[in-house]
Formats: C-alpha cells, structure tokens, sequence
C-alpha cells in the first residue's frame, strides 16, 4: 500500500553549465537567520566557532540548525564529538544558500546607504581621538548627521555594531574576539600614550612623569569586570604583568563621571588612563614613561556599512594621522606585537 512505503523528501533540477544537480525542495518563506547559521557551521565546521561569529548561544545555534534540516527534510551535518563534516546534502545547497545572503546583505547595504540617515558613532567620551575625528568631520560635512554615542569600550561597541544598533567606533581591535573582527572593517588613527590618574595627594602627582616602576605596590584601576572595556582590561594585564603592580578587582561598569570619581576616591585607587583623558576633580593626570606604553586606536565599522558619513570619518581620520603624526611610535615604546600588526598597514 501507498501508505506502507517510505516518504522521499520532493526534489527539484537546477541546471549549472549544462549539468543537473538535485537539491531539496527549499520553502519560499525560509527563516534567512537559518541559512546563516548554517552557512556560519558549513565554514567553521565547530558549532563553539559558529555561534561566536553569530553571537549566539551554541544551544540556540544547534536549535536553528535542527530546524532547517526538518524544514528542508535533508540532514546537513554529520556530526561526532571529533568533527563536523557536510553531508552531500549540505555541499549542493551551500553556494545557493551563500547567494541568498549575499542578497539579503546587499539589500540591507542599500538601505543603510540611504544619505538621510544619521550615522551612529561611538567617540566613549567628550574628549580623545574618537571626538576629534568625529567634529572634524562634522565641519567638514555640514550636510551629514552624525549622531555621537558615549559609551565606553569597543568590545561592547562591537557587538553593537553587528547587532545594527550602532555604526562605527573607536578603540583597539586586538582585543576583539578573531571570529568578531572578521566582520569588521577598521582603519588604525592613532597611538595614545598610557598615563595613570593619581589622586592629587598622592606622592607620584608632584611629578610630570611617572616612571612605570615606581607604581610598583600601586593597585590600578582598569575597568576590570566591565565586559564592554574588556579590550582595554586586556591591554591593561598585558602592561603590568610582573611588574609589582596590582590590578584592581573586578567592578561593576561605572557610569557617569561624578559616580567615577566618587568610587575611585572612596576606594583610593589610581588608574590606568590615556593623556586623553576628561578632567577629573582632584585628581590629575600624569604620562608613564620607561618604558612609554601606547594604547592604539582604530576606526571600526560593520564590512556591509555604505554610508556617506562613514567615508567623511575616515578621509578626516587618515588625513588627521598624517598631518599630526599619530601613528608615529618612539624608540623605546611599548606595544604588544599582535596590536603592532594591526596598526601596520596605516604606518
């Protein structure tokens, strides 16, 4: 009886160079977050690696994952606890599957083009790189709206670009996740000197430098549990490593500049700061030398982002690099090598 045999998923011929290839009948109202996590698992062949690169949960990842396979009845993946390999299935659909989203990043590529949208650009704060670019370029493009976010930390400025809540950023790249970076356009700006905040009675203030060594038994405040400044955290551990300085605990983000200092002064820390840096009521701000410790900048952006504000940004930030030299390094400075990779291509 009919009912007796097995099922057999329907198929439908594409032709290719005058060949036949067989792929599953695929719904016209296919989910396009489904064709992308399984274009993310069908490059990565890791589930932990995909669902970084998407942001994801791994769980919710193999969810996705399970449903397009019921919805396209063909399994995708066969999977071991060694490896992840593509059934033949999954070969012959990946490239159509790869079309698609390139359409539906085009499409988005097009209405983020559209000159009467504001671009949103994360500068952290009042003062630094990030803002100098970004009032440069509102001088220069009168006619284009930029909008200025100020929240601190690209790590959280990143996950908010993919997100397509945010536009572009500042900070340094090297500390962003590889799978987060690859998504991301960045063009280097600048190298910002290190520089440490002292309360004003404190000893090492009457100096105009201080020598790295002599904060030894110093607990510096680096934005420790903060997962939005991670990338400064990072560089911070990178610095004081061995060298008799205390980084302090984690904290809870701190926001705002009165609640700053507030919590700085009640807990008698100094912190790890760039010379540009807000003003801070009795506190003051002193450059580290011996060695001299550079914290670098990038502009950042989304790879699909056409925005006419984004072309102004960086036209003004690599003129701005040139003109100033701010990307010129000292003998003697101190950078950490996969940061001086990053920055190379602008130097």
């Amino acid at each position: 009886m009919d009912g007796d045999r097995p099922r057999r998923t329907p198929r439908m011929t594409h032709r290719i160079s005058g060949g036949a290839l067989s792929l599953p009948a695929v719904p016209r109202d296919l989910d396009p977050r489904l064709l992308r996590a399984f274009a993310a698992v069908a490059e990565e062949l890791h589930f932990t690696r995909a669902a970084a690169r998407l942001y994801t949960a791994q769980q919710a990842l193999s969810r996705d994952i399970r449903r397009l396979e019921r919805e396209l009845g063909a399994e995708l993946f066969v999977r071991t606890t060694r490896q992840v390999v593509l059934t033949p299935e999954a070969e012959r659909l990946l490239p159509y599957v790869r079309r698609v989203l390139a359409a539906h990043d085009e499409l988005d590529a097009a209405r983020s083009s559209r000159e009467k949208r504001p671009l949103l650009v994360d500068v952290g704060a009042r003062v630094g790189t990030g803002y100098e670019v970004l009032r440069a370029a509102r001088a220069e493009a009168p006619d284009i709206e930029f909008v200025a976010r100020f929240h601190s930390g690209l790590t959280g400025a990143a996950a908010e670009i993919l997100a397509g809540r945010l536009d572009v950023s500042f900070g340094r790249v090297a500390g962003l996740d590889p799978a987060v970076l690859a998504r991301l356009g960045h063009l280097p700006v600048r190298f910002e000197r290190m520089a440490v905040l002292l309360p004003a009675s404190h000893p090492l203030a009457a100096r105009e430098e201080v020598p790295l060594d002599a904060l030894k038994g110093e607990t510096l405040y680096a934005a420790a549990g903060n997962p939005s400044t991670a990338e400064w955290t990072d560089l911070a551990t990178r610095l004081l490593a061995g060298r008799g300085i205390r980084l302090a605990d984690p904290f809870p983000e701190i926001d705002g500049a009165e609640e700053f200092v507030r919590i700085v002064g009640r807990r008698g820390w100094s912190v790890l700061a760039s010379t540009e840096f807000i003003e801070m009521p009795g506190m003051v701000l002193r450059p580290i030398v011996r060695p001299v410790p550079l914290s670098p900048v990038s502009l950042v952006w989304s790879r699909g982002l056409r925005h006419p504000g984004l072309r102004v940004l960086r036209e003004v930030a690599d003129r701005s690099s040139r003109q100033f030299g701010w990307l010129e390094r000292s003998a003697g400075a101190w950078l950490p090598d996969e940061d001086a990779r990053l920055m190379l291509p602008a130097c």
